[in-house]
Protein backbone atom coordinates (compact mmCIF):
# COMPACT_ATOMS: atom_id res chain seq x y z
CA UNK A 1 0.00 0.00 0.00
CA UNK A 2 1.33 3.38 -0.74
CA UNK A 3 0.24 7.17 0.43
CA UNK A 4 0.94 9.96 -1.28
CA UNK A 5 0.49 12.74 1.21
CA UNK A 6 0.19 16.67 0.32
CA UNK A 7 0.77 19.64 2.33
CA UNK A 8 -0.45 19.95 5.39
CA UNK A 9 -0.12 21.14 8.68
CA UNK A 10 -1.63 18.79 11.70
CA UNK A 11 -3.48 20.14 14.16
CA UNK A 12 -5.58 19.00 17.45
CA UNK A 13 -5.98 16.26 19.60
CA UNK A 14 -5.48 12.30 19.38
CA UNK A 15 -5.51 9.46 22.52
CA UNK A 16 -2.74 7.52 22.73
CA UNK A 17 -2.71 4.01 22.13
CA UNK A 18 -2.22 1.01 24.29
CA UNK A 19 1.66 0.75 25.09
CA UNK A 20 2.99 -1.99 23.41
CA UNK A 21 5.88 -2.51 25.65
CA UNK A 22 3.37 -2.34 28.90
CA UNK A 23 0.88 -5.01 27.07
CA UNK A 24 3.78 -7.56 26.25
CA UNK A 25 4.61 -8.21 29.66
CA UNK A 26 1.14 -7.59 30.96
CA UNK A 27 -0.16 -10.87 28.79
CA UNK A 28 2.62 -12.96 29.32
CA UNK A 29 2.64 -12.30 33.00
CA UNK A 30 -0.91 -13.34 32.99
CA UNK A 31 -0.69 -15.80 31.05
CA UNK A 32 2.12 -17.79 34.31
CA UNK A 33 1.06 -15.84 37.08
CA UNK A 34 -2.74 -14.87 37.14
CA UNK A 35 -5.61 -16.97 37.37
CA UNK A 36 -8.32 -14.62 35.47
CA UNK A 37 -6.90 -11.16 34.52
CA UNK A 38 -8.65 -8.28 32.20
CA UNK A 39 -6.49 -6.28 30.50
CA UNK A 40 -7.85 -2.85 29.85
CA UNK A 41 -6.05 -2.42 26.19
CA UNK A 42 -8.40 0.03 24.90
CA UNK A 43 -7.71 -0.28 21.13
CA UNK A 44 -7.20 -2.87 18.52
CA UNK A 45 -4.02 -5.06 18.61
CA UNK A 46 -0.86 -4.19 16.52
CA UNK A 47 0.31 -7.28 14.48
CA UNK A 48 3.23 -7.78 17.48
CA UNK A 49 0.52 -7.90 20.11
CA UNK A 50 -1.11 -10.69 18.43
CA UNK A 51 1.60 -12.52 17.91
CA UNK A 52 2.32 -11.93 21.64
CA UNK A 53 -1.02 -13.62 22.21
CA UNK A 54 -1.18 -16.18 19.48
CA UNK A 55 2.20 -17.88 20.93
CA UNK A 56 0.81 -17.29 24.55
CA UNK A 57 -2.06 -19.66 23.34
CA UNK A 58 -0.04 -22.30 21.94
CA UNK A 59 1.74 -22.87 25.12
CA UNK A 60 -1.77 -23.60 26.48
CA UNK A 61 -3.17 -20.38 27.83
CA UNK A 62 -6.72 -18.82 26.86
CA UNK A 63 -7.15 -15.31 25.50
CA UNK A 64 -10.39 -13.73 24.17
CA UNK A 65 -10.79 -10.01 22.78
CA UNK A 66 -14.56 -8.22 23.75
CA UNK A 67 -15.76 -5.84 21.60
CA UNK A 68 -14.90 -3.00 24.26
CA UNK A 69 -11.39 -3.72 23.26
CA UNK A 70 -10.96 -5.60 26.59
CA UNK A 71 -8.60 -8.65 26.63
CA UNK A 72 -9.23 -11.44 28.88
CA UNK A 73 -6.87 -13.57 30.00
CA UNK A 74 -6.85 -17.40 31.68
CA UNK A 75 -3.41 -18.44 32.53
CA UNK A 76 -2.17 -21.17 31.80
CA UNK A 77 -2.96 -24.20 33.65
CA UNK A 78 -0.01 -27.07 33.93
CA UNK A 79 3.10 -28.35 31.96
CA UNK A 80 2.46 -30.71 29.80
CA UNK A 81 5.67 -31.91 28.68
CA UNK A 82 4.15 -35.15 26.66
CA UNK A 83 2.26 -33.14 24.24
CA UNK A 84 3.90 -32.29 20.72
CA UNK A 85 6.07 -29.81 20.27
CA UNK A 86 4.49 -26.33 20.10
CA UNK A 87 4.74 -24.36 16.83
CA UNK A 88 5.11 -20.18 17.70
CA UNK A 89 4.43 -17.81 15.22
CA UNK A 90 5.82 -14.77 16.07
CA UNK A 91 6.22 -12.57 13.28
CA UNK A 92 8.51 -9.89 12.98
CA UNK A 93 8.06 -9.14 16.59
CA UNK A 94 11.69 -9.13 18.51
CA UNK A 95 9.44 -8.97 21.86
CA UNK A 96 7.84 -12.10 21.73
CA UNK A 97 10.47 -13.91 20.41
CA UNK A 98 12.75 -12.82 23.11
CA UNK A 99 10.38 -12.84 25.66
CA UNK A 100 8.79 -16.27 25.13
CA UNK A 101 12.01 -17.98 24.31
CA UNK A 102 13.13 -18.24 27.80
CA UNK A 103 9.57 -19.18 29.15
CA UNK A 104 9.65 -21.78 26.69
CA UNK A 105 12.43 -23.00 27.84
CA UNK A 106 11.57 -22.33 32.07
CA UNK A 107 7.97 -24.23 31.11
CA UNK A 108 9.98 -27.29 29.56
CA UNK A 109 8.11 -27.13 26.59
CA UNK A 110 9.66 -29.00 23.12
CA UNK A 111 8.75 -25.81 21.11
CA UNK A 112 9.47 -24.60 17.98
CA UNK A 113 9.38 -20.10 16.94
CA UNK A 114 8.77 -19.06 13.45
CA UNK A 115 10.25 -15.56 13.12
CA UNK A 116 9.85 -13.54 9.79
CA UNK A 117 11.16 -10.95 8.40
CA UNK A 118 14.58 -9.67 9.60
CA UNK A 119 13.84 -11.19 12.81
CA UNK A 120 15.76 -14.95 11.99
CA UNK A 121 18.78 -12.38 11.19
CA UNK A 122 18.79 -10.12 14.23
CA UNK A 123 20.59 -11.38 17.13
CA UNK A 124 19.90 -13.99 20.46
CA UNK A 125 23.64 -13.69 21.92
CA UNK A 126 24.06 -13.52 24.72
CA UNK A 127 20.59 -14.70 25.34
CA UNK A 128 20.63 -17.97 23.41
CA UNK A 129 24.10 -19.14 25.03
CA UNK A 130 22.78 -17.89 28.29
CA UNK A 131 19.91 -20.52 27.92
CA UNK A 132 22.00 -23.68 26.73
CA UNK A 133 24.23 -23.01 29.74
CA UNK A 134 21.06 -23.57 31.91
CA UNK A 135 20.25 -27.18 30.09
CA UNK A 136 18.63 -25.98 27.29
CA UNK A 137 19.21 -27.24 23.29
CA UNK A 138 18.39 -24.08 21.16
CA UNK A 139 19.14 -24.37 16.97
CA UNK A 140 21.18 -22.20 15.36
CA UNK A 141 20.70 -18.81 15.08
CA UNK A 142 18.95 -17.65 11.58
CA UNK A 143 17.01 -21.22 12.09
CA UNK A 144 13.46 -21.52 10.84
CA UNK A 145 12.18 -22.81 12.66
CA UNK A 146 13.94 -22.05 15.66
CA UNK A 147 14.21 -25.04 18.00
CA UNK A 148 13.63 -25.14 22.23
CA UNK A 149 14.31 -28.21 24.17
CA UNK A 150 15.09 -29.11 27.80
CA UNK A 151 14.01 -27.53 30.74
CA UNK A 152 15.64 -24.72 32.43
CA UNK A 153 17.61 -24.52 35.43
CA UNK A 154 18.43 -22.45 38.04
CA UNK A 155 20.87 -20.57 39.30
CA UNK A 156 23.26 -17.46 38.21
CA UNK A 157 22.24 -15.71 35.00
CA UNK A 158 24.48 -13.54 33.70
CA UNK A 159 23.68 -10.59 30.45
CA UNK A 160 25.54 -7.53 29.56
CA UNK A 161 23.57 -4.52 30.01
CA UNK A 162 24.65 -3.13 26.59
CA UNK A 163 22.66 -5.35 24.02
CA UNK A 164 19.23 -5.61 24.31
CA UNK A 165 17.24 -4.78 27.70
CA UNK A 166 14.45 -7.22 26.02
CA UNK A 167 16.94 -10.50 26.58
CA UNK A 168 17.03 -8.97 30.67
CA UNK A 169 13.40 -9.27 30.84
CA UNK A 170 12.71 -12.16 29.32
CA UNK A 171 14.99 -13.81 31.77
CA UNK A 172 12.97 -12.11 34.28
CA UNK A 173 9.68 -13.11 33.25
CA UNK A 174 10.41 -16.81 33.49
CA UNK A 175 13.03 -16.79 36.34
CA UNK A 176 9.75 -17.36 38.53
CA UNK A 177 8.94 -20.29 36.84
CA UNK A 178 12.27 -22.14 37.75
CA UNK A 179 12.27 -25.14 40.92
CA UNK A 180 15.55 -23.35 41.85
CA UNK A 181 15.78 -19.74 43.48
CA UNK A 182 17.58 -18.25 40.85
CA UNK A 183 20.16 -14.84 40.15
CA UNK A 184 20.49 -12.82 36.81
CA UNK A 185 23.27 -10.47 37.07
CA UNK A 186 23.71 -7.18 34.43
CA UNK A 187 27.32 -6.84 33.66
CA UNK A 188 28.28 -3.77 32.29
CA UNK A 189 26.45 -0.69 31.72
CA UNK A 190 22.48 -1.16 31.83
CA UNK A 191 20.85 0.36 28.92
CA UNK A 192 16.63 0.64 28.29
CA UNK A 193 16.68 0.67 32.26
CA UNK A 194 13.42 1.76 32.48
CA UNK A 195 11.81 -0.92 29.96
CA UNK A 196 13.36 -3.57 32.59
CA UNK A 197 12.03 -2.37 35.83
CA UNK A 198 8.84 -1.84 34.20
CA UNK A 199 9.41 -5.93 33.76
CA UNK A 200 9.38 -5.87 37.41
CA UNK A 201 6.63 -3.85 38.27
CA UNK A 202 4.49 -6.22 36.32
CA UNK A 203 5.88 -8.74 37.78
CA UNK A 204 5.18 -7.33 41.05
CA UNK A 205 1.53 -6.95 40.55
CA UNK A 206 1.34 -10.77 40.22
CA UNK A 207 2.83 -11.28 43.88
CA UNK A 208 6.20 -12.26 42.18
CA UNK A 209 8.76 -11.51 44.84
CA UNK A 210 12.35 -10.36 43.78
CA UNK A 211 15.70 -8.56 45.98
CA UNK A 212 17.26 -6.07 43.97
CA UNK A 213 20.87 -5.82 44.63
CA UNK A 214 24.07 -3.30 43.65
CA UNK A 215 25.57 -3.30 40.89
CA UNK A 216 21.38 -4.56 38.89
CA UNK A 217 21.42 -7.84 40.41
CA UNK A 218 17.57 -9.46 40.98
CA UNK A 219 17.29 -12.19 43.29
CA UNK A 220 13.68 -14.17 42.19
CA UNK A 221 12.23 -16.98 44.60
CA UNK A 222 11.20 -20.01 42.54
CA UNK A 223 7.18 -19.88 42.61
CA UNK A 224 5.87 -21.98 39.21
CA UNK A 225 2.52 -21.57 38.09
CA UNK A 226 0.98 -20.48 40.79
CA UNK A 227 -1.88 -18.07 40.42
CA UNK A 228 -3.27 -15.53 42.36
CA UNK A 229 -6.15 -16.45 44.74
CA UNK A 230 -8.90 -13.32 43.06
CA UNK A 231 -8.77 -12.42 39.08
CA UNK A 232 -7.41 -8.82 38.58
CA UNK A 233 -7.91 -5.90 36.36
CA UNK A 234 -5.40 -4.13 34.53
CA UNK A 235 -4.83 -1.03 32.54
CA UNK A 236 -2.42 -1.13 29.91
CA UNK A 237 -0.71 2.37 29.87
CA UNK A 238 -0.75 4.73 26.46
CA UNK A 239 2.05 4.59 24.49
CA UNK A 240 4.81 7.12 24.86
CA UNK A 241 6.93 5.67 22.07
CA UNK A 242 4.06 6.37 19.16
CA UNK A 243 2.36 9.04 20.95
CA UNK A 244 5.92 10.92 20.49
CA UNK A 245 5.23 11.18 16.30
CA UNK A 246 2.38 13.38 17.30
CA UNK A 247 4.17 15.30 19.47
CA UNK A 248 6.91 16.19 17.57
CA UNK A 249 4.44 16.95 14.85
CA UNK A 250 3.17 19.61 16.99
CA UNK A 251 6.67 20.85 17.50
CA UNK A 252 7.64 21.13 14.02
CA UNK A 253 4.66 22.46 12.34
CA UNK A 254 2.54 25.35 12.30
CA UNK A 255 0.11 24.90 15.29
CA UNK A 256 -0.70 23.11 18.25
CA UNK A 257 -0.95 19.21 18.61
CA UNK A 258 -2.61 17.40 22.08
CA UNK A 259 -2.27 13.69 22.88
CA UNK A 260 -4.65 12.34 25.84
CA UNK A 261 -4.00 9.40 27.87
CA UNK A 262 -0.23 9.40 28.60
CA UNK A 263 1.33 8.81 32.67
CA UNK A 264 3.72 10.98 33.68
CA UNK A 265 4.55 8.57 36.02
CA UNK A 266 5.18 5.84 33.07
CA UNK A 267 8.77 3.20 33.69
CA UNK A 268 8.13 3.65 29.65
CA UNK A 269 11.75 5.39 28.77
CA UNK A 270 10.38 7.29 25.61
CA UNK A 271 9.00 9.14 28.17
CA UNK A 272 11.71 11.09 27.38
CA UNK A 273 10.65 13.04 24.27
CA UNK A 274 9.12 15.57 26.13
CA UNK A 275 12.53 16.48 27.81
CA UNK A 276 13.97 16.73 24.49
CA UNK A 277 11.46 17.94 22.94
CA UNK A 278 11.37 20.93 25.53
CA UNK A 279 15.74 20.91 24.93
CA UNK A 280 14.84 21.35 20.99
CA UNK A 281 12.60 24.68 22.51
CA UNK A 282 9.49 23.35 21.87
CA UNK A 283 6.79 24.58 24.18
CA UNK A 284 5.24 21.58 26.32
CA UNK A 285 1.57 22.12 28.48
CA UNK A 286 0.78 18.78 30.44
CA UNK A 287 -3.17 19.11 31.95
CA UNK A 288 -4.09 16.44 34.44
CA UNK A 289 -7.71 14.57 32.69
CA UNK A 290 -10.08 13.35 35.14
CA UNK A 291 -8.97 9.61 34.97
CA UNK A 292 -5.06 11.05 36.82
CA UNK A 293 -3.67 11.01 33.00
CA UNK A 294 -2.65 13.78 31.14
CA UNK A 295 -3.04 15.64 28.16
CA UNK A 296 0.15 16.91 26.75
CA UNK A 297 0.10 19.53 24.22
CA UNK A 298 3.13 20.74 22.41
CA UNK A 299 2.94 24.04 20.37
CA UNK A 300 5.63 25.05 18.17
CA UNK A 301 8.40 27.11 18.32
CA UNK A 302 11.73 28.28 16.88
CA UNK A 303 13.91 24.84 17.76
CA UNK A 304 17.85 24.46 17.43
CA UNK A 305 19.82 21.28 17.28
CA UNK A 306 21.11 19.55 20.58
CA UNK A 307 22.89 16.76 21.75
CA UNK A 308 21.33 13.05 22.38
CA UNK A 309 22.01 10.16 24.18
CA UNK A 310 20.01 7.26 22.71
CA UNK A 311 21.14 4.50 24.61
CA UNK A 312 18.09 4.47 26.71
CA UNK A 313 15.78 5.66 23.90
CA UNK A 314 16.50 3.92 20.63
CA UNK A 315 13.38 3.69 19.23
CA UNK A 316 12.57 7.74 19.34
CA UNK A 317 15.80 8.45 16.83
CA UNK A 318 13.58 7.82 13.88
CA UNK A 319 11.26 10.83 14.78
CA UNK A 320 14.15 12.49 17.27
CA UNK A 321 15.95 12.91 13.41
CA UNK A 322 13.10 14.86 11.97
CA UNK A 323 12.82 17.32 14.35
CA UNK A 324 16.98 18.23 14.13
CA UNK A 325 16.42 18.27 10.48
CA UNK A 326 14.42 21.41 10.47
CA UNK A 327 15.93 23.00 14.17
CA UNK A 328 19.00 25.30 13.31
CA UNK A 329 22.07 24.19 13.75
CA UNK A 330 23.93 20.54 14.42
CA UNK A 331 22.03 17.71 16.59
CA UNK A 332 24.77 15.01 17.48
CA UNK A 333 22.71 11.74 17.91
CA UNK A 334 25.25 9.28 20.15
CA UNK A 335 24.54 5.40 21.92
CA UNK A 336 22.21 4.48 18.99
CA UNK A 337 24.26 1.39 17.22
CA UNK A 338 21.47 -0.81 18.46
CA UNK A 339 19.50 0.13 15.67
CA UNK A 340 21.18 -1.35 13.08
CA UNK A 341 19.50 -4.67 14.13
CA UNK A 342 16.03 -3.51 14.24
CA UNK A 343 13.07 -4.13 11.94
CA UNK A 344 16.07 -2.48 9.32
CA UNK A 345 18.68 -0.86 9.88
CA UNK A 346 17.25 2.52 11.30
CA UNK A 347 20.31 4.79 11.34
CA UNK A 348 20.86 4.11 7.06
CA UNK A 349 16.92 4.08 6.70
CA UNK A 350 16.93 7.60 8.67
CA UNK A 351 19.65 8.69 6.81
CA UNK A 352 17.56 7.44 3.38
CA UNK A 353 14.40 8.83 4.49
CA UNK A 354 15.54 12.04 5.45
CA UNK A 355 17.78 12.71 2.63
CA UNK A 356 15.53 11.90 -0.15
CA UNK A 357 13.86 15.05 1.69
CA UNK A 358 16.48 17.19 1.37
CA UNK A 359 18.06 16.74 5.24
CA UNK A 360 21.62 16.94 5.73
CA UNK A 361 22.24 14.26 7.33
CA UNK A 362 25.37 11.68 7.83
CA UNK A 363 25.99 8.37 9.93
CA UNK A 364 28.43 7.99 12.49
CA UNK A 365 29.42 4.44 14.08
CA UNK A 366 26.85 4.83 16.22
CA UNK A 367 24.74 7.60 15.58
CA UNK A 368 24.13 10.60 13.39
CA UNK A 369 25.15 14.14 12.73
CA UNK A 370 22.04 16.18 11.29
CA UNK A 371 22.66 19.91 10.11
CA UNK A 372 19.05 21.52 10.23
CA UNK A 373 17.15 23.21 7.35
CA UNK A 374 14.06 25.42 7.02
CA UNK A 375 11.85 22.93 5.53
CA UNK A 376 12.21 19.96 3.96
CA UNK A 377 11.08 18.86 0.11
CA UNK A 378 8.98 16.19 -0.86
CA UNK A 379 9.73 13.23 -1.92
CA UNK A 380 9.06 9.55 -2.96
CA UNK A 381 10.29 7.40 -0.40
CA UNK A 382 9.82 3.54 1.39
CA UNK A 383 9.35 2.45 4.77
CA UNK A 384 11.34 -0.43 4.55
CA UNK A 385 8.93 -2.82 5.97
CA UNK A 386 9.96 -0.30 9.30
CA UNK A 387 6.42 1.31 11.29
CA UNK A 388 8.56 3.74 12.62
CA UNK A 389 10.33 4.65 9.30
CA UNK A 390 6.47 5.13 7.83
CA UNK A 391 5.38 7.07 10.84
CA UNK A 392 8.29 9.66 10.54
CA UNK A 393 7.41 9.32 6.29
CA UNK A 394 4.06 10.73 7.89
CA UNK A 395 5.26 13.67 10.28
CA UNK A 396 7.54 14.34 7.50
CA UNK A 397 5.05 15.33 4.98
CA UNK A 398 3.56 18.36 7.51
CA UNK A 399 6.74 20.45 7.38
CA UNK A 400 8.15 19.48 3.55
CA UNK A 401 7.03 21.51 0.29
CA UNK A 402 6.05 19.23 -1.87
CA UNK A 403 4.08 15.78 -1.82
CA UNK A 404 5.37 12.67 0.27
CA UNK A 405 4.90 9.12 -1.04
CA UNK A 406 5.45 6.50 1.43
CA UNK A 407 5.85 3.14 -0.63
CA UNK A 408 4.85 0.07 2.08
CA UNK A 409 2.82 2.76 4.32
CA UNK A 410 0.97 -0.67 5.57
CA UNK A 411 4.17 -1.13 7.92
CA UNK A 412 2.68 0.54 10.83
CA UNK A 413 0.27 -1.79 11.21
CA UNK A 414 3.14 -3.59 13.29
CA UNK A 415 2.95 -1.27 16.22
CA UNK A 416 0.35 1.21 15.71
CA UNK A 417 -3.20 -0.45 12.93
CA UNK A 418 -4.80 2.49 13.88
CA UNK A 419 -2.37 5.17 12.61
CA UNK A 420 -3.86 6.56 9.32
CA UNK A 421 -7.28 6.86 10.99
CA UNK A 422 -5.56 9.25 13.92
CA UNK A 423 -3.67 10.83 11.27
CA UNK A 424 -6.62 11.80 9.30
CA UNK A 425 -8.23 13.16 13.06
CA UNK A 426 -5.08 15.58 13.02
CA UNK A 427 -6.30 16.85 9.72
CA UNK A 428 -3.65 14.61 7.54
CA UNK A 429 -4.46 13.96 3.91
Amino acid sequence: MNYTINACRLAGKVKAIPSKSHLHRQLIAAALYGTDTEIRAGAAASEDITATENCLTALGAQILRSEADRIHVKAIRERRREESVRRLFCKESGSTLRFLLPVACALGLPAEFYPEGRLPDRPLSPLREELIRHGCRISEPGSVPLCVEGTLSGGVFEIAGGVSSQYISGILLALPLLEAESTLRITGTLESRPYVEMTLEVLARFGISFTENSGFSVFIKPRGLHRAQTAQCLQTEGDWSNAAFWLTAGAIGTKEVCVSGLSLTSKQGDKAILQLLEQFGASIKKAEAEDGLSDITVSPSPLKGIEINAADIPDLVPILSLAAAVAEGTTIIRGAGRLRLKESDRLQTVTDLLGTLGADIRQTDDGLIINGKPSLQGGMVSSCRDHRIAMTAAIAAAVSDGPVTILGAEAVNKSYPTFWQDFEKLNGK
